[in-house]
């Protein structure tokens, strides 16, 4: 994934700028960059490789290097950003978030027009430098970000800082992310999360729609180009991405979470689940607030039967190799033995992806002295592989748990009856989930209903984007 911050003020806009887009480390884990305007130095950039230490240690001397009452600063999981561009639309730096599915077939078009690409490791082209390409296609930066947005496969939201220290904002065409804009007495921020720039003094002034494009500078907004009729918007933000205490189209993630936990808790007692449960639990940290909503709405009590330890080992802080990532993950599970031996333990996860660290931690809960360990998903079985955003490692969808089980079920065929392996009622959905529960030694397994997740989130169910689980666009 990732996510971009950027602030045009009356004065120093730099420190705004690094704390904000900091605020956005739980997006990403491998790139991060912050540019600049001054009207005497013009345009400044920084890029670091995070993958080994958190954002601000990184950029903590840019506080003195980097001047302007203008920044933009993103973290990145996919190329370094922001990049600067010289081009017919004047200088300018530029930020993305998203996903280009058909960038062969881009470059090959802008190559074809005469157009080229400075290489990276591996002949590889920068994803930011591809849109850049597009955009300058056309004559005005509205235009261009319109052209972009129409052409590409995928997802692409756009964080401009022009030459004359105007931001442009503009979210993806189907408002797949979130773009928000805050407000203070000296100027105006654009983020992702709405929470980074709340805590800088900014307030809430509006959230763009899907589409739109609007130029920003510390004496208000000009809408670009209004939004578009139609919205996709992330289930996935507010599950699992989202932090909790961001809101998303006035949802707030937190409360979606609780709301999440107590739907599936229902449930599951409509169908005489909840007997001998002693604890109620999360895997921490996204999974914390769903097991509390169902601790809430069960009468369950709510316990952490482990705690994970964050002090030197953060997500920005992982290995990339996956044998070692799987062995820091095991180091950050400390049980608390009370709350383990002898106990039925219910775990309530935002999602069940690969499952390989999750079967790590029932054997752990085991280990310890579990009597039995039930699993309960926050979201519906997942099917599909995200085609629209970057957040999942997954390069394959054989990666998925699900995906995989079907195979062994079924074969091939089990492919063609996905929607029945989703339904827990129907012979396949209990095989599925059997089958997922001999493998990790899960007492039970449960996963929310599609129609559970709507409800929870609240907003109207043809704006929500469900295509990785139920393949719909």
């Amino acid at each position: 994934m990732g996510g971009f911050f950027g602030a045009t003020c009356r004065r120093s806009a730099v420190l705004d700028v690094y704390l904000g887009t900091d605020y956005h480390s739980h997006l990403g884990t491998r790139r991060g960059g912050m540019a600049a305007y001054d009207p005497v130095l013009g345009l400044q950039r920084e890029i670091h490789n995070i993958e080994n230490a958190p954002f601000r240690t990184k950029f903590s001397r840019a506080l003195d290097e980097l001047k302007g009452n203008s920044a933009i600063g993103c973290i990145s999981d996919t190329d370094p950003q922001p990049l600067l561009i010289y081009s017919r639309l004047g200088t300018y730096a530029i930020c993305t978030v998203g996903i280009i599915n058909n960038a062969e077939e881009l470059m090959a078009k802008v190559m074809k027009e005469g157009g080229y690409f400075d290489a990276m490791t591996g002949s590889k082209v920068n994803s930011n430098e591809l849109v850049a390409a597009l955009i300058n296609q056309k004559e005005t930066f509205e235009e261009g970000i319109r052209h972009a947005q129409k052409l590409i496969e995928g997802t692409a939201s756009v964080l401009i800082l022009k030459s004359d220290g105007k931001l442009i904002a503009a979210r993806d065409r189907l408002g797949r992310l979130p773009v928000l804009i805050g407000k203070s007495a000296d100027g105006y921020c654009v983020s992702f999360e709405s929470f980074a720039y709340q805590k800088l003094g900014y307030a809430d002034e509006r959230e763009l729609g899907a589409g739109e494009i609007a130029e920003i500078s510390p004496d208000g907004i000009v809408q670009l180009s209004p939004p578009n009729r139609e919205m996709r918007i992330c289930s996935f933000l507010w599950t699992y991405y989202g932090y909790p205490t961001s809101r998303y189209e006035g949802v707030s993630v937190e409360i979606m979470r609780c709301r999440n936990g107590g739907i599936l808790a229902e449930e599951d007692g409509r169908q005489g689940r909840l007997h001998g449960i002693d604890y109620v639990g999360g895997v921490p940290d996204s999974g914390t607030p769903h097991a509390i909503g169902y601790a809430n709405r069960s009468g369950i009590p709510f316990a952490r039967p482990y705690i994970k330890y964050t002090p030197t080992w953060s997500r920005s802080f992982m290995p990339q190799n996956q044998a070692d990532r799987n062995r820091i993950a095991k180091m950050k599970q400390i049980p608390v033995h009370e709350l383990i031996d002898g106990k039925n333990l219910l775990l309530v996860d935002d999602s069940i992806v690969r499952g390989t660290q999750l079967k790590e931690t029932v054997d752990f809960l085991y280990s310890h002295g579990a009597k039995t360990v039930h699993m309960r998903s926050a979201c519906p079985p997942i099917m599909y592989g995200c085609k629209y955003l970057n957040f999942s490692r997954s390069t394959s969808e054989m990666d998925l748990i699900t995906r995989r089980t079907i195979m062994e079920l079924e074969g091939e065929e089990g492919f063609r009856h996905l929607e029945e392996y989703s339904d827990s009622s129907t012979e396949r959905g209990k095989a599925m989930r059997k089958a997922i529960c001999e493998k990790f030694h899960f007492e039970s397994l449960e996963f929310q209903s599609l129609e559970g997740l709507q409800k929870a989130i609240g907003i109207e169910p043809c704006k929500l984007c469900t295509y990785c689980w139920n393949g719909k666009e």
